[in-house]
């Protein structure tokens, strides 16, 4: 504090010589203001290049979808109250199999969601959730349904979690990706 008080600073605020038309670091270096790198620090790498003058477009461009309405990239909330949907229901059927809390309840519960969402989704395009919730998972390589084969690839890489909490710019998780599909809306 001595020191401080001895260079005439209080040790707060931005250093300046104090001379005439000296208007302090701030001012001398534009781009530092601690509010604006903080910022970007927690808005991501994404907000950072937009502010340099990136155009990434809207979800789902890239992939030839609309941007809003009908055929667009669903949003990450309606999917997951589809999955919540899906699971309930799964709780339900596995209750029948074995008995609730236990190991091969969970198991249970895992398999019928492979089952249903692989099923439904492959067949129809649609699981349970999805159709409650107006979504539907299109293939992007060409007009013709998910297929059986794709859509339980695409419902076991879902039931490990992982591929399906990693999303790329247009929204799409690596179950996705994998099998060339997409959600949207129906």
């Amino acid at each position: 504090m001595a020191r401080a008080q001895r260079s005439g600073r209080s040790g707060s605020g931005p250093r300046s010589s104090g001379g005439p038309g000296d208007e302090g670091q701030r001012a001398r270096r534009p781009g530092l203001d601690s509010r604006q790198v903080v910022g970007s620090w927690l808005e991501g790498p994404r907000a950072a290049a937009e502010a340099a003058g990136v155009a990434f477009g809207y979800r789902g461009e890239r992939l030839g979808l609309p941007e809003t309405g009908p055929g667009s990239v669903a949003g990450f909330g309606r999917r997951l109250a589809a999955l919540a949907v899906d699971w309930v229901l799964c709780l339900l059927v596995a209750t029948l199999v074995a008995p609730y809390g236990s190991l091969d309840h969970s198991l249970a519960t895992l398999g019928v969601l492979v089952a249903e969402v692989g099923v439904l989704t492959g067949t129809l395009g649609t699981s349970v959730g999805h159709r409650l919730l107006g979504l539907r998972v299109v293939r992007l390589d060409a007009p013709v349904p998910v297929g059986l084969a794709r859509g339980l690839l695409r419902a076991v890489l879902i039931a490990l979690v992982v591929p399906a909490a990693v999303w790329d710019r247009d929204g799409r998780g690596l179950h996705d990706k994998a099998v060339r599909t997409a959600v949207v809306r129906a």
